[in-house]
């Protein structure tokens, strides 16, 4: 890893050039700016924290202060809050404050770090063999509390005391664009399908990424959904997007994604820009590491850059780690640090062991060992022990009571530290991604908007990409009556509750 660079004046644009970018032009060059002066430290995996001496790349004056930090003061630092802390650099705090200020503001973090048991927003039928995480996820997409449709037969379920009768995204969505067929795209085990059709009395088609067939990313739309190949025994499949419209009756759907992963995310957007039978979309990225990205033959146009102005931005390519860190929960982790979780050593006894594989054979470097998802409770003879034998190694040749071995573990500390500023950068970096996909969006003349809908605790890609044909700005407008009206139900039973942090709206920059 090359040692990070100083700012330097070179990279700053010239004012007439920035006066005339939008905001969120220009807040996709700051960030690509940013990114281009830690990109040493934002490619460097933790791993490799022994082996290439990552510490050493730091520049010299954070080395002592992050050593010596605890890590609530690492927590405080990572979340922008005061109180007493280390005495910071003055270029650390200013490069903390620049990778906050950038990213995307992800809606209010407080509350439980996970959601109860079971919603009670949701009816029983509708919640049945359905994780919390996603209980909340389709409760927010679809809607808080509305009035069943009157083409639903399940049974009305007891309604919390205020609970307020408002539609949510999906159902303003709806109701905006006189659209109520809607086509679920990577709709996995149907949960989301579900809620919506029988919950809220839409037509549905759902679309799981293992269905009996291959969503082509380059087809039109009519061919979006086509039959596996080779053919199986069974019938053929249909396309139950191959309608003049869109649909089979000949008209207009609605598009969502909810957690599409990699390049299916991108190909929705290109597809609702394509074709008028989408009359909106609403997209949820994740796995942005799976994007694929230039250089991509003409006929595979890549997952990201999307948009023409981050596509001709100096510095924009994204490596594969960088994306991978976009993907992490920052809230998850600030949550470790603030307990002095055992999970935190994890990262330095993965480190540790890349050091002993390499040091034993070289051309096991980077393998994919993972010893466990109870690591963090194991000595580390014990994580080793486990470890070596899937890199190929027999552990009773590598010495594990070596005093190298404990030296390295005595610096739990500055591996902690380190993963700490990776996770500083890692909203930026998402926010390049999602800025990418809506500038993508503005220039073939949409409207669309990102919104935090999901509590980031425990929904960590909860920006909310909303694009449609025709202005948004009711349909925003009453998503945030929603929240207010919810937060001020004071009667409701916060332990059933699993959504004490509601959506804002959309800030500047974002729509």
């Amino acid at each position: 890893m090359a040692a990070i660079p100083r700012p330097t004046p070179h990279l700053e644009q010239p004012k007439e050039q920035h006066l005339e970018q939008s905001p969120e032009q220009r807040r996709a060059a700051d960030i690509i700016r940013l990114l281009s002066l830690y990109r040493p430290l934002l490619d460097a995996f933790i791993i490799d924290f022994f082996t290439e001496d990552l510490w050493a790349q730091l520049p010299p004056a954070w080395q002592p202060a992050l050593a010596s930090a605890t890590p609530l003061q690492l927590a405080r630092l990572l979340g922008g809050r005061g109180g007493p802390g280390a005495a910071w650099p003055l270029s650390l705090l200013a490069f903390a404050a620049a990778a906050r200020a950038l990213a995307f503001p992800r809606g209010c973090r407080e509350g439980p770090p996970q959601p109860p048991c079971q919603s009670s927003h949701l009816h029983p039928l509708l919640r049945r063999h359905v994780k919390p995480k996603k209980q909340h996820e389709i409760r927010r997409l679809g809607k808080v509390g509305a009035t069943p449709s009157p083409h639903c037969n399940l049974p009305t379920p007891p309604r919390p005391p205020n609970c307020p009768l408002s539609p949510q995204l999906l159902q303003r969505l709806s109701q905006a664009t006189c659209c109520e067929h809607v086509v679920d795209i990577g709709a996995g085990q149907g949960h989301l399908s579900r809620f919506l059709a029988f919950g809220l009395g839409l037509s549905v088609t759902a679309a799981p990424r293992h269905v009996a067939g291959r969503l082509d990313p380059t087809a039109p739309w009519g061919e979006f959904l086509l039959p596996p190949e080779p053919p199986g025994p069974g019938p053929a499949a249909r396309n139950p997007l191959g309608g003049p419209g869109g649909s089979e009756d000949g008209g207009q759907v609605l598009v969502t994604g909810l957690h599409a992963c990699g390049d299916l995310s991108p190909a929705l957007l290109r597809h609702f820009t394509r074709s008028a039978a989408v009359a909106a979309v609403v997209s949820v990225g994740c796995c942005y590491m799976k994007l694929s990205t230039t250089p991509q033959p003409p006929s595979c146009p890549p997952g990201y850059p999307l948009s023409a102005t981050v596509a001709a931005l100096l510095g924009h390519q994204l490596s594969y780690r960088a994306r991978e860190a976009a993907c992490h929960a920052l809230e998850e982790y600030e949550g470790q640090l603030r307990r002095d979780s055992s999970h935190l050593r994890t990262h330095c006894y993965r480190a540790v062991l890349e050091s002993l594989i390499c040091a034993a054979d070289p051309s096991k470097r980077h393998l994919g060992v993972q010893p466990g998802r109870k690591a963090h409770t194991l000595g580390f003879p014990q994580y080793a022990h486990l470890g070596l034998p899937l890199a190929g190694l027999d552990p009773a040749e590598v010495p594990l009571d070596s005093g190298a071995v404990g030296a390295m573990l005595e610096q739990q500390h500055k591996v902690v530290a380190f993963c700490t500023l990776g996770q500083l950068l890692a909203p930026a970096v998402e926010t390049l991604i999602l800025l990418d996909r809506l500038l993508y969006l503005r220039e073939q003349g949409f409207h669309c908007a990102l919104v935090p809908l999901f509590n980031p605790r425990f929904s960590p890609r909860n920006l909310v990409l909303v694009a449609t044909r025709t202005p948004l700005a009711m349909v925003l407008a009453g998503l945030d009556k929603d929240s207010e009206d919810e937060n001020s139900s004071k009667d409701m039973d916060s332990s059933e509750d699993e959504d004490p942090g509601e959506a804002e709206p959309p800030r500047k920059g974002q729509s």
